[in-house]
């Protein structure tokens, strides 16, 4: 990811504040936009479409709780990393940020060098979603992962929602091999606990759907899709 690149909003109504983390992000490659009330954080989210907003808590006309609940409102920017940057440390007002969907918090004051590390820290996040095309294009196989279809030899093949995340997972990188942890933290999270069982069905039924030859299981490690 290139970091010129990459646009961030800051959003905070200290002025001195807004000079100082600007010029420090800037001097790293970063595209800045600067905003100071959430109602003008929201405009410019909407029209600047950001990477990453860091946002303060306490703020004229619109506070950053309601101006981070309405930018997750906006479809466009799903992906967008809304971090806090807020001396207020108060659990309350921490867990009414989360509420709310941000991804992160921060308290000030907080030095440079820290600050650029918890920034490049939250836009890693964004690395794999950045490089996943819609729609993907394998030999034979085509995985439109918008619309969540399958194409394999010129014939639709239906997948149940795990399987299809399952698949677009392993065809993301052919080759490289996705440990079992891995895969279950991706496709499964924290809904249910599941074994290697599991993965080893899924895999089983995708051989049977698409090709025995595509699907390697590595013993003892994980599996992966070979073109």
């Amino acid at each position: 990811m290139n970091e010129k690149n990459i646009k961030i909003l800051l959003v905070d109504d200290e002025p001195d504040i807004l000079e100082i983390v600007s010029y420090n992000l800037s001097k790293e490659g970063y595209q800045i936009i600067t905003a100071s009330n959430g109602v003008k954080a929201v405009k410019k989210a909407k029209k600047e479409k950001p990477q990453l907003i860091i946002l303060d808590v306490m703020m004229p006309e619109m506070d950053g709780i309601e101006a981070c609940e309405n930018i997750r409102k906006i479809p466009e920017l799903n992906n967008t990393i809304i971090t806090f940057l807020t001396a207020r440390g108060e659990d309350y007002s921490q867990v009414a940020g989360f509420d709310a969907g941000a991804d992160d918090y921060i308290t000030k004051p907080i030095k440079p060098k820290l600050l650029i590390s918890k920034v490049k820290a939250l836009l890693r996040r964004l690395k794999e979603e950045e490089i996943e095309e819609p729609i993907l294009k394998i030999g034979h196989l085509i995985i439109d992962r918008e619309a969540y279809k399958v194409t394999f030899n010129n014939q639709d093949i239906t997948l149940p929602r795990k399987e299809f995340e399952l698949l677009s997972l392993l065809t993301s990188k052919p080759g490289k091999v996705f440990k079992r942890e891995e895969i279950l933290d991706k496709v499964w999270g924290n809904e249910v606990v599941v074994g290697d069982r599991t993965i080893d069905v899924h895999i089983r039924k995708l051989r049977e759907k698409i090709g025995d030859h595509s699907f390697k299981t590595v013993k003892g490690v994980g599996y992966k899709f070979s073109e």
